[in-house]
């Protein structure tokens, strides 16, 4: 855990280094990964000592799960705005535009978990069987009762969700492929969104005849 939380409230300087630190071990943690990360290379680019990210956190692994419970927290609000009062297809195609923008926003956190996940999820796997699993599970009702309806097409929606994660997060976890593959100072965020949202509502309409 971080040493500063452990007793009185952290100063301002002491919140500010905090945060200092975790940018930084963000920055290696996405390049490297858990495994490839060590100590030494997150003081190295945060520009302080060993001994002064020991002071603020007990151990690499304290700094990976921080990062890791900032990044559950932030991608999961999204996930809990779909709501089912209102409309199937607006709802679902918001939140698809919400996740690529994250992708375009976050994309050293959208790295950060792939590695984490593509290790076995060794520092979240709880969480994602905990909280994500509840949540997903909760949406994924609210889906099926439109589907039910008729609102929208006949959906699987968990695999719904991975698609959406699929197509949106592809643009953060593989920028490097995307820029390579469009053509020159193409912006593939420009583009990424009209055509997600597009493909989206074209599989999410109810079939007329059906």
């Amino acid at each position: 855990m971080a040493r500063s939380q452990t007793t009185k409230k952290p100063t301002r300087i002491q919140r500010e280094k905090t945060r200092s630190i975790l940018e930084a071990a963000l920055d290696v943690f996405s390049d490297f990964g858990f495994r490839g990360t060590t100590i030494d290379m997150i003081a190295k680019r945060a520009g302080v000592s060993k001994p002064n990210i020991l002071y603020y956190f007990d151990s690499k692994e304290a700094i990976h799960k921080a990062l890791l419970a900032e990044l559950l927290e932030t991608w999961l609000a999204p996930l809990q705005e779909i709501d089912e009062s209102g409309d199937p297809i607006e709802e679902i195609c918001k939140y698809v535009a919400q996740k690529l923008k994250m992708a375009q926003n976050y994309p050293r956190e959208s790295k950060l978990f792939a590695y984490e996940v593509l290790q076995g999820a060794p520092h979240i796997l709880p969480e994602l069987e905990g909280d994500l699993k509840t949540l997903v599970a909760t949406k994924a009702e609210a889906i099926a009762h439109w589907v039910a309806a008729g609102k929208i097409a006949k959906i699987d929606p968990h695999h719904l969700f991975f698609s959406i994660w699929a197509t949106t997060q592809h643009y953060a976890d593989f920028d490097i492929q995307v820029r390579a593959v469009l053509p020159d100072g193409k912006d593939p965020f420009a583009t990424a969104g009209p055509f997600l949202d597009r493909m989206y509502r074209a599989l999410l309409s109810p079939d007329p005849d059906s």
